[in-house]
């Protein structure tokens, strides 16, 4: 493809954002399944564990992400808060990829302490978050998701941007949270953050896209990338960078641009 002057890059992709950012996309994307729920908090838990198993297989994410919540009793806030370590036996069985039932028990544990200790996820988030930036924000939910006591194998499904990672997606959690699209797609339940300060989940297919278009350069997706494609996005839409998410997606997933 020829290369796009500033203004046509952004109407390209404005324009793939809008074709993308629309109900159908949950019929086929693990966001659906927090849109099982209606109570903020089982929305942000339901995100949140989805988020977390969000890599491979897009049909073996849902599956799975679908059985968590069963495991869950399809209450997962009442759940976190209100379990017995009898409650927890029943999560042992479960697996998607690296993540196993002792991964998912010790979920369940941190969000408790989380939601008691700490007033929640957004509460989290917000405290630390930086003008342009969530990424150190990140790293202090790492921190206080183990500040209990914890099983060393289970730290490495937390992503810490602070060590290099792109983080994607605790990236694509946080877009789903803050973001109001109103189309219905991103839930913008969370108001202490604003969509300007959310980063692109980067990962193999947005990362090869903007490569191809010009927004990023690194090889790697790694947090350095992210900030270079951060500040690329920023340019085109410094008050909604992320809805970008959509058309880079869209183009890699959908149009194998």
């Amino acid at each position: 493809m020829t290369k796009l002057t500033k203004s046509q890059l952004k109407d390209f992709l404005d324009s793939k954002a809008l074709l993308y950012n629309n109900p159908k996309f949950i019929e086929s994307d693990p966001i659906q399944i927090p849109h099982k729920f209606h109570k903020k908090e089982d929305i942000e838990i339901a995100g949140f564990l989805t988020a977390t198993i969000a890599w491979g297989n897009r049909k073996s994410i849902i599956n799975n992400a679908s059985q968590m919540m069963q495991l869950l009793d399809n209450t997962p806030y009442d759940f976190v808060i209100n379990h017995t370590d009898a409650d927890l036996e029943q999560l042992n069985g479960f697996v998607h990829r690296t993540f196993n039932g002792e991964d998912f028990k010790q979920f369940i544990k941190s969000l408790k302490y989380i939601y008691t200790e700490h007033n929640g996820l957004e509460n989290i988030f917000a405290k630390y978050s930086e003008a342009h930036n969530l990424q150190f924000a990140i790293h202090k939910l790492k921190q206080h998701f183990f500040e209990i006591s914890h099983s060393q194998r289970t730290q490495k499904h937390v992503s810490d941007p602070l060590k290099g990672s792109a983080a994607k997606r605790i990236n694509m959690y946080l877009r789903w949270m803050v973001r109001n699209d109103n189309v219905g797609v991103d839930f913008g339940i969370w108001d202490l953050i604003s969509p300007s300060q959310l980063s692109c989940p980067l990962d193999v297919h947005s990362g090869n896209v903007a490569r191809k278009l010009g927004l990023l350069d690194r090889k790697q997706n790694d947090a350095k990338a992210l900030k270079e494609l951060d500040d690329s996005l920023r340019k085109l839409d410094p008050v909604d960078p992320v809805k970008y998410d959509f058309a880079l997606f869209g183009l890699g997933v959908f149009e194998g641009f």
